[in-house]
């Protein structure tokens, strides 16, 4: 064991253990979600990155020795690399506004600092957490800025995970583009159309969220580095906050701007709305698309059964052979969950105070775990259900024929008023359309219904009238 202080009083650390006593008390106080920041590992390659780059910009403005500068550099190197993922043990969801994840970061990466130079971990009289790893920073500027870094990195994978998604949809519109079929709407028979033309317009639902979603990852490239405590650049060097935030774009790749108003910037929250929202309108989207496969899919002879999902699982302890919508089921409930934390997102963001919003830990963690989620849910869905759907083209033909819908196709020909009352007909009696307009009433011609009701003109319709 090792004694560690701070100005609460002492305690015994684990000598094995990179952080320190701050971080202790955080494990005590803050044991909610079971989820500590170790299962965020790009949340710690980012304050990696906000470390290395602080301690370069204040190196260069002359307020940390060049050695002690060098130590933390190694030790923020060591967790860009994905090293000592372990030792951040914090909470997802604090009080604190994030202080003890920041310290956690501070006490891990002075103790690396600090065997780097020889030395055992808790010297902190030669590199201090507060004094050299956070020196010209604030909880209230670091936390955001590691937060903002992870999250353009999150947002990576699921935009990546979407564009997958919507190449899957693609392909399929591709291989049905000649399925014929039933378009309905209020779950009732509209007008002929295409399985391709279904699955191409969820490809292309698909891309236009990557869009909105790019957009609004740009929002969180704006960052407040060298604000310190609320916006008014205390303790920070002349120079510090543009050095920094120029190194951090080097230093991580992504194109970070400095805040113009960091007043402003350091309890603003907005960012974070909007790209909740953004994701939000995906999960929707998303679920409403599986939705649509589960009535698709439903049967397999009592109900539509215009295409068959990939059988994953026996679907029923009781009911032999009964196989079930498993992955668009799953789909569904991650969406939910996306959409409710859009709404504490939400609350926590109205939730701040003045110069600083405290809730900033809890809209990590709903962001965090919802793009998480999602793009394993999205993953899993693309390889184990999408990829592998076929349709049933006989009997989507067959509906398409027995419909009444189709009579819509002879409005040009006959006039609203008589094709209502042939439907009226078909629906009071059950006669087929074509029984009624073409064998009993003379109304059309067997040739042209034949041009009319070809595959080809309902799949490409084309103005036909007497």
């Amino acid at each position: 064991m090792r004694k560690e202080h701070d100005f609460l009083g002492e305690l015994e650390i684990p000598q094995d253990v990179y952080y320190g006593v701050q971080t202790f008390r955080a494990l005590d106080n803050f044991n909610i979600t079971g989820i500590p920041i170790s299962k965020e590992p790009l949340f710690i390659q980012a304050f990696g990155y906000v470390k290395k780059a602080a301690a370069l910009a204040n190196k260069d403005c002359g307020v940390l020795d060049s050695k002690i500068a060098e130590a933390i550099c190694f030790a923020c190197d060591e967790l860009i690399a994905g090293k000592y993922v372990d030792q951040f043990v914090s909470d997802m969801i604090q009080g604190g506004a994030g202080t003890s994840c920041n310290m956690n970061a501070n006490e891990v990466i002075a103790n690396i600092a600090l065997e780097y130079l020889g030395h055992p971990k808790g010297m902190y009289d030669i590199v201090h957490p507060n004094n050299h790893v956070n020196c010209s920073q604030s909880t209230n500027d670091a936390y955001p800025t590691a937060f903002r870094l992870a999250l353009y990195r999150k947002m990576d994978v699921y935009i990546s995970v979407l564009d997958q998604l919507q190449n899957a949809f693609a392909a399929k519109g591709n291989e049905f583009a000649n399925v014929l079929k039933m378009g309905r709407t209020q779950l009732q028979d509209a007008v002929p159309m295409t399985l391709g033309e279904e699955f191409k317009g969820w490809a292309t639902t698909i891309g236009e969220d990557i869009q909105r979603l790019k957009e609004a990852q740009r929002l969180v490239c704006e960052v407040n580095m060298g604000a310190t405590a609320i916006g008014t650049r205390i303790n920070a060097p002349e120079g510090y906050p543009e050095k920094c935030v120029a190194y951090l774009t080097q230093i991580s790749g992504i194109p970070c701007t400095l805040a113009e108003d960091l007043i402003e910037a350091t309890s603003d929250t907005g960012a974070y709305v909007q790209i909740s929202g953004t994701l939000k309108r995906s999960a929707i989207k998303i679920s409403k698309i599986c939705n649509d496969l589960r009535l698709l899919s439903s049967g397999p002879r009592t109900g539509l059964n215009e295409i068959n999902l990939p059988k994953l699982q026996p679907g029923s302890s009781i009911m032999p052979g009964k196989v079930n919508p498993v992955m668009p089921e799953a789909v569904n409930q991650t969406c939910y969950y996306v959409i409710g934390a859009d709404v504490t997102i939400s609350m926590a963001a109205e939730a701040g105070q003045l110069q600083l919003n405290v809730m900033e830990p809890v809209i990590g963690f709903s962001l965090f775990t919802s793009l998480t989620y999602l793009s394993n849910v999205l993953t899993s869905l693309i390889h184990k259900c999408i990829n592998g759907i076929t349709a049933n083209e006989e009997v989507s033909k067959n509906m398409v024929m027995n419909s009444i819908g189709i009579v819509t196709a002879l409005n040009p020909i006959l006039g609203y008023e008589q094709c209502a009352a042939i439907a009226k007909e078909a629906l009071e009696t059950g006669k087929s359309v074509h029984q009624i307009a073409v064998v009993e009433g003379n109304l059309v011609t067997q040739s042209k219904w034949d041009e009319i009701f070809s595959v080809e003109n309902l799949i490409h319709p084309k103005f036909i009238n007497k």
